[in-house]
């Protein structure tokens, strides 16, 4: 009968839902980190990141952990195997304002990071890296160069 009350307080979500975005709301379950009494209060255990959350609310950090114990989401999977919830593949997509970033910005940055790797693997191999100048180097040299020209004179080439 009290694997029975568990299974309602689960479907209601009583114990609370899941913070995480990609997990959207899946209810928590009750968990003790310890199954020896007065060492720890409850935590709640989402089945679907499979994480561990300390609760929100006063009246669940009161209950003693070892009341649930630490196996108690997984008896209560084992006697209602259809509530294992289902791994997702999704991803998190990262944002800024809520604009999607570009995937060449993603790109551009990993190839940074490559190029990088590959100077330092190069470098401790023995071999020389001739450094690329920046387009923002070239065009300074190039108007330090025309600084020195006389106005009126031609160049010679």
């Amino acid at each position: 009968m009290y694997i029975y009350s568990q299974f309602e307080k689960y479907k209601k979500s009583d114990f609370g839902r899941c913070p995480r975005v990609l997990c959207r709301s899946h209810p928590l379950l009750p968990i003790g980190l310890t199954d020896v009494p007065a060492q720890k209060a409850v935590k709640l255990f989402c089945a679907k990141c499979e994480d561990v959350y300390s609760p929100k609310s006063s009246r669940h950090s009161a209950i003693d952990g070892a009341y649930f114990g630490a196996s108690f989401p997984h008896i209560l999977f084992q006697v209602y195997p259809q509530l294992i919830p289902v791994k997702s593949n999704e991803r998190h997509v990262p944002r800024c304002f809520g604009f999607k970033l570009h995937a060449t910005a993603a790109l551009a940055r990993w190839q940074d990071a490559e190029r990088d790797a590959q100077r330092k693997r190069l470098l401790e191999a023995g071999v020389e890296v001739i450094e690329e100048k920046d387009d923002e180097e070239d065009s300074e040299e190039e108007e330090s160069e025309d600084e020195l020209q006389v106005p009126g004179e031609q160049q010679r080439q």
